[in-house]
């Protein structure tokens, strides 16, 4: 591949036209070439002057480097020969599963012809712009079409031309967290088979995620606390979300004793044919690195969609709970503490989020104790006062 060279040709006047003929870089077949490219600047009745400065503007970004050897690839080559293999793989499992169906669903059909040059941010922008699918949707494209052109950053483009997109506005309305009342909660553990229904317990009185539920170990429990230290997922051992994730959080001595509980517990699956049973202890070894909640047979780490789909939310539709999910017990947690009176500092810390933004997300639709107040302030402030009339000699109304 030849070196990028400083290009000034001098646009050509034929028939009703201006054209130029200037040398650009492209990919075929996996070879980095250099092929002489032809543009329709202008009609021929405008001056030269204008014409030059049109010229200039085209060839700006190669002159200038904005436009790199390597974005002459198309999309489709680079997320084949580059994307899927490097940096795919280090993302978790589940991100994985949702980036290629973006991909092949959306990318691709629209983008995989052209060359990565070619995806300019006012192209993308008009993309989105036009994009008629729901707005979480949407934004999932975003996400996967950023991953892919941020990791061609510097070797193929210079820059990411997503940054700056302005997506759509959401116009659904703000929907509720859906959550659950301690009554509900009950009904459900008592509905559901151990090692689950202890999960169950443990998710909502602590508001773990069940990534980190499922990758709590011995030695994180403590008397009166649990530490945080990694996550699973399907398959991928992981650090926590945040450094904030990574923390220890105090819970009750009923979660603990819960939890300790576990060690004594066994249950009896089918195994085998004529009604033949099979007891399985709930921990097989409860060393300092083995697992807190293991896989009844195997013992190994559990799958939180096969514990959801199998175990709580049949026994959550039988209450008429259809909504209960790991997230609405988290939500649920964040929502008790503050029913109870937690301030949100303290809500933060226990939910171990970065930014008390996003506490306040989670319980906006909580009114707290303090504005009741106020209300019933402004009621009593706007109530009329009421007062004895009399009417004395001159006919004069007083109170």
């Amino acid at each position: 591949m030849a070196k990028r060279r400083f290009q000034d040709p001098i646009p050509k006047r034929n028939g009703n036209f201006w054209y130029l003929l200037y040398w650009q870089d492209s990919f075929s077949e996996g070879v980095r070439t250099r092929k002489r490219q032809r543009v329709k600047l202008a009609p021929a009745t405008m001056p030269e002057r204008e014409v030059k400065k049109i010229a200039a503007e085209i060839l700006r970004p190669m002159n200038q480097g904005l436009i790199s050897a390597g974005s002459a690839v198309t999309f489709s080559e680079y997320v084949e020969s580059e994307y899927m293999p490097s940096t795919l793989p280090q993302l978790s499992s589940s991100t994985q599963d949702c980036y290629r169906g973006m991909i092949g669903k959306y990318l691709l059909p629209t983008f995989g012809t052209l060359c990565l040059r070619e995806l300019t941010p006012r192209t993308l922008q008009r993309y989105f712009s036009t994009l008629a699918i729901p707005y979480p949707s949407t934004v999932k494209v975003r996400d996967t079409l950023s991953s892919v052109l941020r990791s061609a950053v510097p070797d193929f483009l210079v820059k990411n031309p997503l940054d700056g997109l302005r997506l759509p506005k959401d116009k659904r309305g703000r929907r509720r967290k859906p959550t659950i009342t301690p009554e509900q909660f009950n009904m459900l553990v008592q509905l559901v088979a151990e090692p689950y229904a202890s999960m169950l317990y443990v998710a909502v009185w602590t508001g773990l995620r069940v990534s980190e539920l499922i990758g709590l170990r011995w030695r994180c429990i403590h008397r009166d606390s649990i530490s945080v230290e990694e996550r699973y997922c399907r398959g991928d051992w992981s650090q926590p979300k945040s450094e904030a994730s990574a923390a220890t959080i105090g819970v009750s001595p009923q979660v603990i004793a819960r939890i300790l509980r576990l060690k004594t517990l066994s249950v009896k699956i089918a195994s085998g044919g004529q009604g033949a049973m099979r007891e399985y202890k709930l921990v097989k070894s409860a060393g300092p690195d083995d697992l807190v909640f293991q896989s009844v047979q195997a013992g190994k780490p559990m799958n939180d969609q096969n514990v959801l789909k199998r175990h709580i939310q049949p026994a959550a539709r039988a209450l008429g709970l259809p909504f209960v999910n790991w997230r609405c017990l988290r939500t649920s947690h964040a929502t008790w503490l503050v029913q109870a009176g937690a301030d949100p500092k303290s809500v933060q810390g226990q939910m171990r989020h970065s930014r008390i933004s996003t506490t306040m997300d989670i319980y906006a639709q909580i009114v707290s104790a303090a504005q009741r107040q106020a209300i019933q302030k402004l009621s009593a402030f706007a109530q009329p006062q009421t007062c004895s009339i009399t009417v004395p000699i001159n006919g004069a109304f007083q109170c």
